[in-house]
């Protein structure tokens, strides 16, 4: 199971707004490309977004399904990558000093990725992971904050 966490230097709604708006998914999802809500309104229970996933010229498509969606706290997917089968991402929003700690846990459920699922590939899942959480700490903190919104108003 590949469990990783980062400190945003933001508050958890200002997290939540990023997790919780689709067109933000592929700035921080590691590689996504062409996200597109198909079924539902993001992040609705139940809701489903469709990408092409790839490196270079492979591409292929997948989507997400959102199962649990508990704001600005809790926000569990179910990621499919088509034949490779699909994967339950756990992410967690807590308050943590004068920002937030973002978790998040995933690990495989079905088809070929849960066969094959093995200490080397949860090695591979902790670098990505490290790379998406850096990403989306970089996507909410290039946000302003309100501390900078306020400054704004007084100058």
């Amino acid at each position: 199971m590949a469990v990783r966490h980062v400190w945003v230097n933001r508050k958890p709604d200002q997290v939540w707004n990023v997790l919780g708006d689709a067109e933000q998914y592929q700035r921080w999802v590691v590689g996504t490309r062409e996200t597109h809500t198909a079924e539902g309104q993001w992040p609705d229970v139940d809701t489903k977004l469709t990408y092409a996933i790839g490196m270079g010229p492979l591409n292929m498509h997948g989507h997400t399904i959102v199962r649990v969606c508990e704001p600005p706290e809790r926000l569990e997917l179910e990621a499919s990558a088509g034949r490779l089968g699909t994967a339950r991402i756990a992410i967690r929003v807590r308050p943590w000093g004068e920002g937030s700690l973002v978790t998040m846990d995933e690990h495989p459920l079905r088809g070929a990725v849960a066969q094959l699922h093995t200490a080397p590939v949860d090695v591979l899942l902790q670098l990505r992971h490290r790379l998406m959480l850096a990403r989306l700490r970089d996507v909410v903190e290039a946000g302003r904050s309100e501390a900078d919104r306020e400054a704004g108003k007084h100058v």
